[in-house]
C-alpha cells in the first residue's frame, strides 16, 4: 500500500485525480505503441535494405545481367541473314543500341546505388515486381502471386509442427519437474544435445526409415497425385503427408525445448510464495497452474513465437528435402536463378512476419502476465 503524506486528499481532488489517469493510461499506452511500430519499422527498413544488397552481390548481379542481354542479343542478330551481310562496325552498333534499348526498360541504365532505394520503397509496400526467371502455378511472373501460393504451404507446416511441439514439450517439461531426478528426466537432460541438428538432418533418416523401408508413409510432397476431389479426403491426404515433416521438425526442437522449460518450471517451484501456498494446503494442481505456470509463460510463449519464424530459416533446405511446396522451396529456387526480386520478397515477407511477432509479444506480455504493463506504467 503506497504510503499518504499529510493526510487524505479532498474528495473532489481524489476525483479528479481518478479522471485524469485513464486520460494518461492511453496516452503512455499510445505514446508506446507509436514508439515501438516505428522502432521496428526501422528495424525492417535495415534488414530488407541489407537482403537487397545482399541479393545483388553489391551490384554485380547487374552485371551478370547485362552479359545476359549482350548474349541473347547477339544470338538472335546472328541468325538474321541480313544483320551478318553487315559490315562489322554496323553490326556492333546495332548490338550496342538493342542493348541499350533492353538495358533502359529493365532499369539497368542507372546506377545501382538509386535503384537500390527504388528496390526498397516497392519492397515496403510489398509492390514487389515481376519474376526475371520463375513464375507462379498460373503461368503469371508477378512476384506477390508466386509469394502468395506458396505461403499458406509453409504456414500450415511450421505452425502445425509448433502448435504439436508447444503442447507436446509443456506436458513433458510440468511432468519432469514434478519428477526431478527420475529416468525420464536424465533421458531429457542427456538428449538435449541432439537439438543442435536441424531438422532436416533427421527427415533424412525418417525418410529412410518409415518411407523407403517400412513404406508407411510417402516420401514427400503435400498431396498425392492426383489429389483427393472430396474436401475431407484432401485435408486428411495433407495431414497424411506432413507426419513425416511434423516429426522431423519435433525431433530436432523437442528435447531442448524440454529441458529449458522444466527448468524454468523447477525454479519457480522453489519460490517462497508457492511453498506458501503448498503450506496452506492448496492443491498441486492449482499451485502449478497458478504459481509456477502462470510466471513462466512469457519466456515460453516468447521461445514458441520466435520458434515459428526461427525455423523459416531452415525452410529452404527442409522443403527441398520434403518436396513440400512451400516458400522456403521458392526462395532455394530464386537462389539458385538469382532472381533478385523473389528472393527480396520473400526476405520481406520474413521481416513483417517477424517485427508483427516481436509487437504482439509486447501485448500478450501484459495480457498473461499482470506483473507487466504496457508503456512502462508502474503497477498498483
Amino acid at each position: 500500500m503506497a504510503e499518504q503524506v499529510g493526510g487524505p486528499a479532498p474528495q473532489g481532488e481524489q476525483r479528479g485525480t481518478g479522471a485524469r489517469g485513464a486520460p494518461s493510461t492511453w496516452k503512455r499506452l499510445l505514446r508506446y505503441t507509436l514508439t515501438r511500430l516505428v522502432a521496428l519499422f526501422i528495424t525492417v527498413v535495415i534488414g530488407v535494405y541489407l537482403t537487397i544488397l545482399i541479393a545483388n552481390m553489391g551490384g554485380y548481379v547487374d552485371e551478370i545481367r547485362r552479359s545476359q542481354i549482350r548474349e541473347q542479343i547477339a544470338v538472335k542478330f546472328q541468325n538474321d541473314p541480313a544483320f551478318r551481310a553487315l559490315p562489322p562496325e554496323e553490326r556492333q552498333k546495332r548490338i550496342d543500341a538493342e542493348v541499350a534499348v533492353e538495358e533502359k526498360r529493365l532499369g539497368l541504365d542507372k546506377p545501382f546505388l538509386v535503384r537500390s532505394f527504388n528496390y526498397l520503397k516497392h519492397a515496403l509496400t510489398l509492390d514487389l515486381g515481376r519474376s526475371e526467371n520463375m513464375t507462379s502455378d498460373s503461368g503469371s511472373r508477378q512476384v506477390r502471386l508466386i509469394i502468395l501460393e506458396r505461403l499458406p504451404a509453409t504456414l500450415v507446416l511450421f505452425g502445425t509442427s509448433q502448435i504439436v511441439l508447444f503442447a507436446i514439450a509443456l506436458y513433458i517439461a510440468l511432468y519432469l519437474s514434478r519428477h526431478y531426478g527420475s529416468w525420464l528426466d536424465r533421458f531429457f537432460v542427456a538428449l538435449s544435445p541432439l537439438s543442435s541438428a536441424p531438422g532436416w538432418f533427421y527427415g533424412i533418416f525418417l525418410i529412410l526409415i518409415f518411407a523407403a523401408w517400412l513404406k508407411w508413409l510417402p516420401f514427400g510432397g503435400m498431396v498425392s497425385v492426383p489429389p483427393p476431389e472430396s474436401p475431407v479426403r484432401y485435408a486428411l491426404d495433407v495431414a497424411y503427408h506432413m507426419i513425416l515433416p511434423i516429426m522431423a521438425l519435433t525431433l530436432s526442437s523437442i528435447f531442448i525445448s524440454v529441458y529449458g522449460w522444466r527448468t524454468f518450471f523447477l525454479i519457480f517451484s522453489s519460490e517462497d510464495y508457492v511453498e506458501m501456498a503448498r503450506a496452506k494446503g492448496v492443491h498441486p494442481r492449482a499451485i502449478e497452474r497458478r504459481y509456477i505456470l502462470r510466471p513462466t509463460l512469457p519466456t515460453i510463449i516468447t521461445s514458441f513465437a520466435l520458434g515459428v519464424i526461427g525455423v523459416w530459416m531452415g525452410a529452404p533446405i527442409f522443403e527441398t528435402i520434403f518436396n513440400w511446396p512451400g516458400l522456403g522451396r521458392v526462395l532455394f529456387h530464386a537462389v539458385q536463378l538469382f532472381d533478385t526480386p523473389v528472393i527480396v520478397g520473400s526476405n520481406v515477407i520474413f521481416a513483417y512476419l517477424l517485427a508483427l511477432t516481436v509487437f504482439l509479444l509486447d501485448i500478450i506480455y501484459a495480457i498473461v502476465d499482470p506483473r507487466v504493463t504496457v508503456g512502462g506504467g508502474r503497477q498498483s
